[in-house]
């Protein structure tokens, strides 16, 4: 599952974007990406291991739902059900 978000700033500055990715590894664990930045800018990855598909899948769905109330809107999603994974 992979969403990117972006928020527009008000002036001319190059916008932030978020991206989070949820992705199994072949172990059968689960791994959360949270990338954070400006476009064309320096980036912040973060990355949190999961044992449980269902907390995993959780703690995407928070991440995504305090970006949204940030006010970033959603850019391109994929492997998610529904425009927002609902």
């Amino acid at each position: 599952m992979r969403l990117y978000l972006q928020a527009m700033p008000a002036s001319t500055e190059a916008p932030r974007y978020v991206q989070i990715a949820l992705e199994q590894d072949l172990l059968g664990g689960w791994t959360l990406y949270r990338e954070t930045g400006v476009q064309g800018g320096k980036a912040t990855l973060k990355r949190e291991q999961f044992l449980e598909r269902d907390d995993a899948i959780a703690a995407f769905e928070k991440a995504r739902d305090a970006q949204l109330k940030r006010g970033f809107r959603v850019m391109f999603s994929q492997g998610l059900e529904g425009p927002y994974g609902h």
